[in-house]
C-alpha cells in the first residue's frame, strides 16, 4: 500500500473518505468481477450506500442529505470507483446527475415527493440527454413535447441512458420549443403510460453499470413534472455540466488508484533474472509515471471542486479537471497492463478491465475533443475580452 499524499482536504472529506473506503472494500469490491462478466448491477447495494449516506451528499440537510459539498462528493466517488469503475459510474448518475438536479432545480413539492426514495437508496435515479443523433451537439435533440390539457405528451427516444433499465425517477430533457430555447426538463417515474425501456446495450466496459434506451410513445407527462422553467431546460442542463464532470473526474481517480493497488504489490513479488522486476529502473520509471499522474490529476479535479463548492468553479476549468483525469487513466490503466506483461493482458487480473472501464470517461460527460473545444473557445475570447 502506497502511503496516500496528504492535500488536506479537511475533516468532512477525510471522514466520508475513511467510511466509503471501507464500505467499498468490504462490499463493492467483491462483487466487481462478476459485475463486469456478468454485466450485473448489484441493486441491492443501493439501499446500503443509502444508509451511509452517499446518495445525498449534496443534498441540504432539510431534505434529508449531509448537506456537504462536491469535495466530499468526489472522494466518495473515488472511493467507490477504486473498488468498482462500472458501480461508481451508476453511482454518479444517481447522486449527481439526477439527485443533485432535481436538489438545484426541483420545487419544494418535487424534492419532497422525490428526494427521500433517491436519498434512501430505495429508488434508482437516471438522467436523460443523448439521443442516437444527439450526443455532443445535444440541442438537436428529436424527442418532442407537445402541449396538451394539463401537461404534455411525449414521443421519442433517448439512447445511451446509464441506470435506464432500473430507474424509478429520471430527469428527461425533451424539445418543447425551437433551438436551444425550446428545450425542457421533465420528470419521469418508470410506470407512466407510454413510457418504456428499449434495448439494453452491450458496453466494451463499465460492464454492470446498466445503459439503455428509453423509448416515449405518447406519454402523458403532467405540467408538475416540468423542473424547472418551461423552455429553459438548456440553462437547467447546461448549469450541472460543470458540477458533472467534476464529480465524474472522481471515477478516473479511483481507476488510477486500483491500478496502483494491483501493480505496486505485483512488481515487488514478481522475479525475473532472479531479482524482483521493481528493481528494474525502467519498471520504477513505469510506477513513478502512474504516481503522477493520479497526484496531478487529484489536484486538479480537488481544486476544482473546492471551486464548485466556493461558487467560483469556471467551465473549462471543468473540463480541463475531467480531460486530464480521463486521459491519465487511459494511460495508467494502459500502463499497469505493460507493468504485468503477459498476466495483465488476461482476465485473471483486473488491470485489462481497469484499461476497458477508463476508455469510457474520454467518450461520456463529454468528449475530450469537446472538452478542448470549449477550453481554447473559452480561453481566446477572454484574451479578446482582455486585448480590448
Amino acid at each position: 500500500m502506497i502511503e496516500d499524499f496528504d492535500f488536506a482536504l479537511g475533516e468532512s472529506a477525510d471522514m466520508i473518505r475513511e467510511a466509503t473506503r471501507r464500505f467499498a472494500t468490504d462490499r463493492i469490491a467483491p462483487l466487481a468481477v462478476r459485475m463486469d462478466a456478468e454485466d450485473w448491477f448489484p441493486r441491492d447495494i443501493w439501499p446500503e450506500m443509502g444508509a451511509l449516506g452517499l446518495h445525498g451528499i449534496t443534498v441540504d440537510e432539510a431534505d434529508g442529505g449531509l448537506g456537504l459539498g462536491y469535495l466530499e462528493h468526489v472522494v466518495a466517488i473515488e472511493e467507490v470507483s477504486r473498488a468498482s469503475a462500472s458501480l461508481g459510474l451508476s453511482y454518479g448518475a444517481h447522486s449527481n446527475l439526477c439527485v443533485n438536479q432535481i436538489r438545484r432545480w426541483g420545487s419544494a413539492e418535487q424534492k419532497a415527493k422525490y428526494l427521500p426514495g433517491l436519498i434512501s437508496g430505495e429508488h434508482v435515479g437516471s438522467l436523460a440527454m443523448s439521443e442516437v443523433s444527439a450526443g455532443s451537439d445535444v440541442v438537436s435533440m428529436k424527442l418532442r413535447a407537445r402541449q396538451v390539457d394539463g401537461g404534455w405528451r411525449l414521443d421519442g427516444t433517448k439512447f445511451w441512458i446509464t441506470n435506464a433499465p432500473y430507474a424509478d425517477t429520471l430527469v428527461v430533457y425533451a424539445k418543447t420549443g425551437e433551438g436551444s430555447r425550446g428545450i425542457t426538463a421533465f420528470l419521469i417515474e418508470k410506470a407512466m403510460a407510454g413510457f418504456s425501456i428499449g434495448q439494453k446495450i452491450d458496453k466494451m466496459g463499465m460492464r454492470g453499470s446498466p445503459t439503455a434506451e428509453l423509448v416515449f410513445n405518447d406519454c402523458f407527462v403532467a405540467d408538475t413534472q416540468v423542473m424547472g422553467p418551461v423552455n429553459g431546460g438548456v440553462g437547467v442542463l447546461m448549469s450541472g455540466l460543470d458540477y458533472e464532470r467534476a464529480v465524474l473526474a472522481g471515477i478516473q481517480l479511483g481507476i488510477m488508484q486500483a491500478c496502483l493497488d494491483v501493480v505496486v504489490p505485483y512488481v515487488r513479488e514478481r522475479r525475473q533474472f532472479g531479482r524482483a522486476i521493481g528493481e528494474f529502473q525502467l519498471i520504477q520509471a513505469k510506477i513513478a509515471d502512474m504516481y503522477v499522474a493520479l497526484n496531478s490529476a487529484r489536484a486538479y479535479v480537488y481544486a476544482v471542486a473546492r471551486s464548485c463548492d466556493a461558487g467560483r468553479t469556471t467551465r473549462f476549468d471543468a473540463a480541463g479537471a475531467i480531460l486530464l483525469a480521463s486521459e491519465n487513466a487511459v494511460k495508467v490503466s494502459l500502463e499497469a497492463i505493460q507493468a504485468l506483461g503477459g498476466a495483465g493482458y488476461t482476465k485473471d487480473w483486473p488491470v485489462e478491465r481497469f484499461a476497458r472501464d477508463a476508455k469510457l470517461l474520454d467518450i461520456g460527460a463529454g468528449t475530450n475533443e469537446i472538452r478542448r473545444m470549449l477550453i481554447g473557445r473559452e480561453l481566446i475570447g477572454k484574451l479578446e475580452k482582455v486585448a480590448q
